[in-house]
């Protein structure tokens, strides 16, 4: 059983050039439970373009993409890709040479991870990867119509079938260096759930599509987390099928616990807290201090021993981690946050010791 005791881990995104580099920092910051990077500063390493790759009827014209259902081959595009999952989901090996690899240009992050990785000594605790949540890329990748891909839904399928390899790719790379696996599915455009925008997505198609992804992770001995970095409606991820979840504690704590018997029974069923106290939003970075915000999460541990739970539980099913990624900030103001992420685990732990 994974036991994240108090200790730091990272969302994904960072600022920066140069991803060997970044895996250094990620590894001197949080050396049990490293992450692969993405860095925003090149295009292919975007939210949605990340994920992207390989998918039927993606057509770039300027700045802009989306896919072309009324090609006159998107029929034939189609079909070849559900062949190519179907043959990866029969042969999970084949996965490495197929569409659902990243391309050289993309996926520099994880090939710097991994190659970090074998050259040490021993194995790190656990590896962390992450996919673009379903929802949040089914709602952001538009047909010609500029209708969003989530609405169809042949279209929605094959997104999730998409991630869900990309996430069992990563999942089995991992596997071959650490003995724990941990991927996020990176959900911030859950925060509109339930607003009229998103209307008729209903909480069976967010349950449904989520839970796809994750049995995918599950199946390669990995462990599902789901990330939102704003309010949503957190009983949808408090289901079975998600192991960790990922939260900004900073700003959302009190709407979390708003859900009382979910949030309980999740972390009695073993759930992991990535608690997100760290801010990265750049106007609170250097107005908080380590001291602030430890007392800031002693107080949330408080409400959550109030629920019933057991303080040592809490803290032993709890990783500290900054609030979202820091693909945004300036690599000053990342810098802060990783040395405030540090110092609020060490008090954390030393916390768990009182």
């Amino acid at each position: 059983m994974l036991v994240p005791a108090c200790r730091p881990l990272l969302i994904g995104s960072f600022p920066g050039h140069s991803h060997m580099e970044t895996v250094r920092t990620i590894f001197s910051t949080t050396p049990d439970f490293p992450v692969w990077p993405q860095l925003p500063v090149y295009g292919k390493e975007g939210m949605i373009e990340q994920f992207l790759e390989g998918f039927p009827g993606v057509t770039c014209v300027e700045d802009k993409v989306w896919i072309e259902t009324a090609a006159n081959d998107f029929d034939e595009q189609l079909l070849a890709f559900f062949e190519d999952y179907v043959r990866c989901l029969d042969n999970p090996a084949a996965l490495v040479d197929s569409r659902f690899a990243f391309s050289e240009e993309a996926g520099k992050g994880l090939s710097a991870l991994l190659s970090y990785c074998q050259a040490l000594p021993q194995k790190p605790v656990a590896l962390k990867g992450q996919v673009t949540g379903p929802v949040t890329f089914c709602t952001s990748v538009v047909d010609e119509r500029g209708r969003a891909i989530f609405y169809n839904e042949v279209l929605r399928d094959a997104a999730i079938k998409m991630l869900a390899m990309r996430a069992r790719l990563q999942t089995r790379l991992m596997r071959e260096l650490s003995d724990n696996v941990l991927i996020f599915q990176d959900e911030p455009g859950l925060s509109g759930f339930g607003s009229s925008a998103f209307i008729t997505i209903t909480k069976d198609d967010v349950v449904a599509a989520i839970g796809e992804v994750a049995a995918a992770i599950h199946e390669e001995g990995g462990l599902c987390g789901v990330h939102v970095c704003a309010n949503t409606e957190w009983p949808l991820l408090l289901e079975k099928n998600v192991d960790v979840l990922s939260y900004d504690a900073f700003s959302y704590f009190d709407k979390l616990a708003l859900y009382q018997d979910e949030l309980a029974a999740f972390i009695r069923r073993g759930g992991l807290l990535a608690t997100g106290i760290i801010p990265t939003a750049p106007e609170f970075i250097d107005q908080v201090t380590a001291a602030d915000l430890t007392r800031r999460w002693l107080k949330q541990c408080d409400a959550l021993v109030a629920l019933g739970l057991e303080r040592r539980r809490i803290l032993n099913q709890t990783f500290i981690t900054p609030s979202c990624g820091m693909g945004s900030l300036t690599e000053a103001q990342a810098g802060k946050a990783l040395a405030l992420l540090g110092d609020v685990s060490a008090a954390a732990r030393q916390a768990m010791s009182a």
